[in-house]
């Protein structure tokens, strides 16, 4: 009995330790993307008269991890879900360049054509399709 109540402590204490590592990844994560969202800066905006999208131009990050971005955002979602990234950002042409050797670490046009290639640009992929189109078209 004994034997079987420390296993089962153990196991416990396990799961928690599991549990803990699992929020304090979803904390960092969290701390990370507030950290890279305060850094971006939109350039320039072109406005497209004949669809009513528009070509976002901008920064992100600090001087380690600092790229250049360009998507094309529309207000409403496209006919085919396929043609966002995601399947609801609102986005759907987006390039992302890394500043320091220039290297093209994510590219979309209406489907990937190269993922995301590094945990940084997978955070500056989710952070703008979760909110870019809503900050573009916020006025």
């Amino acid at each position: 009995m004994y034997v079987m109540r420390n296993e089962r402590n153990e196991r416990e204490t396990n799961e928690q330790k599991e549990k803990a590592m699992t929020t304090n990844e979803t904390t960092n994560r969290d701390a990370d993307a507030h950290d890279m969202l305060v850094t971006m800066k939109i350039r320039k905006i072109e406005y497209r008269k004949h669809d009513g999208g528009r070509w976002v131009y901008g920064i992100i990050g600090d001087a380690g991890q600092l790229h250049r971005f360009q998507a094309l955002v529309f207000a409403e979602h496209a006919y085919t879900p396929e043609y966002e990234i995601g399947g609801n950002s609102k986005i759907s042409k987006f390039w992302l360049q890394r500043v320091g050797d220039y290297e093209v670490v994510a590219d979309f046009d209406r489907g990937w054509n190269k993922r995301p290639t590094t945990p940084v640009a997978e955070l500056i992929v989710d952070l703008l399709e979760a909110g870019l189109a809503e900050t573009v078209f916020s006025d």
